[in-house]
């Protein structure tokens, strides 16, 4: 099996079908359930939308602030709907749409480099060199397939230097990446008339036709036909339109941001009532080693209206009862201010949000050292047991075994499920 990651900018028909005849595309394009897509609360199938922070905010200037402290730096605090919870000033919306969410601030890693602490943080396990990790989004596409989708079951929007992977599950089951959400996706629609078209397809049937003569073995390895197939089901698809956002109030819009990620997240709502299962929305630029606080405020003025909005819309639309959302990066900044004003890298005790699909809310996990003495936070949580925690809650057994390529038998996570939060 080839390993292309997709960009839904750059494939063209003529690049769909060197990659069909050579190997799998890197999606699969069952087809779709109307019924299903309408369904809202507890009997919905359910959904993970991870806002995934590029780069590694500050716990400090998000959700585990510790204002008038040494470590604390000039930013302060806010009470939010949450009782007893508290969290940067700098997200005024959000902390009024934290009502069912919860925070654990007591992440912690042992990758402290960007790449290594992606991998880790996508997959749950920490990367090695003889096997690839399937990321969170590509377990459960494969564990829950909905076979009414035309559109790809495993989703990526905005840019980012390590897309989410369907490892040794298959390159099939790759996020399929939207660099630019909210915007036309890129060859999706015939370049030609319909009559051109058809032609196309015919003269391409008969030389598919020509290939299988004496090779209908190895033409079936490859799913070339399938994938053909399954791709023209998605171009003339109905369900690309969960991908267009003109058609949304300008009010509704506005309030999540004219950003990649602000849109990115409007299209993942449009995404779950269409029944895409496993969405990611990328917002990079956390790498705040110098700078930390003025380079925090940046970021939030785009995260806090795009993540408070999709939690208000979610709730409106009785969608966050079957939708996790989970917010997080691959590491947190130091309690120490560095000379350039900045926080650098920090594995131990970072913060994240996550709530929704039958979670418990309103929960806190964890505390760190208002003095940054101590390293170690309390009630350590790692990353392989907030997703063993969700797997559950997804009711998908996280101790299932799959056998890799080279023969080893793995689990889906090898965590332990939080209590607090099931």
């Amino acid at each position: 099996m080839f390993d292309f990651p997709l960009y839904s900018q750059s494939l063209s028909r003529r690049d769909l079908c060197k990659v069909a005849v050579g190997g799998t595309l890197s999606f699969m394009l069952p087809g779709f359930d109307l019924q299903a897509a309408q369904k809202r609360g507890p009997e919905r199938r359910k959904s993970v939308i991870t806002l995934w922070m590029g780069g590694g905010p500050s716990q400090l200037e998000t959700w585990d602030p510790h204002p008038g402290t040494k470590i604390g730096g000039p930013g302060k605090a806010i009470s939010t709907v949450v009782p007893g919870l508290q969290i940067s000033d700098m997200y005024p919306l959000l902390a009024e749409q934290l009502s069912g969410m919860s925070v654990i601030r007591s992440m912690v890693s042992k990758e402290g480099d960007h790449e290594r602490g992606t991998k880790y943080l996508k997959t749950g396990y920490r990367p090695e060199p003889t096997t690839v990790y399937p990321a969170l989004g590509a377990i459960i596409a494969h564990e829950a397939p909905d076979k009414g989708l035309e559109i790809p079951q495993h989703i990526s929007m905005g840019n980012t230097q390590f897309p989410a992977r369907g490892g040794y599950l298959g390159a099939h089951l790759d996020a399929f990446r939207v660099p630019d959400p909210g915007k036309n996706i890129g060859n999706m629609r015939a370049r030609v008339g319909d009559p051109r078209q058809e032609r196309r397809l015919e003269n391409l049937n008969v030389v598919s036709q020509a290939f299988r003569r004496g090779r209908t073995t190895q033409t079936k390895k490859t799913l070339h036909q399938s994938t053909i197939d399954r791709a023209l089901t998605m171009m003339s698809s109905e369900q690309l339109q969960a991908f267009e956002i003109e058609k949304e109030p300008a009010a509704v819009r506005a309030a999540y941001g004219d950003s990649p990620f602000g849109r990115g997240c409007l299209v993942a709502r449009r995404l779950i009532e269409q029944g895409v299962h496993a969405i990611e929305v990328n917002l990079n630029g956390w790498d705040s080693h110098a700078n930390n606080y003025t380079g925090h405020q940046t970021q939030s003025k785009i995260l806090d209206p795009a993540f408070a909005t999709l939690l208000t819309e979610l709730k409106e639309r009785d969608l966050l009862d079957s939708t996790i959302v989970l917010c997080i990066g691959e590491f947190g900044r130091t309690p120490k201010i560095n000379p350039l004003d900045g926080r650098d890298h920090w594995p131990s005790g970072f913060s994240c949000i996550v709530g929704g699909g039958g979670l418990k809310g309103d929960v806190i996990i964890g505390e760190t050292d208002p003095t940054g003495k101590k390293k170690k936070p309390t009630e350590p949580v790692r990353i392989q047991d907030l997703y063993a925690t969700i797997l559950q809650t997804l009711k998908i057994d996280y101790t299932k075994e799959l056998i890799s390529p080279i023969g080893r038998p793995l689990a889906l996570s090898d965590g332990t499920p939080i209590q607090k939060l099931i």
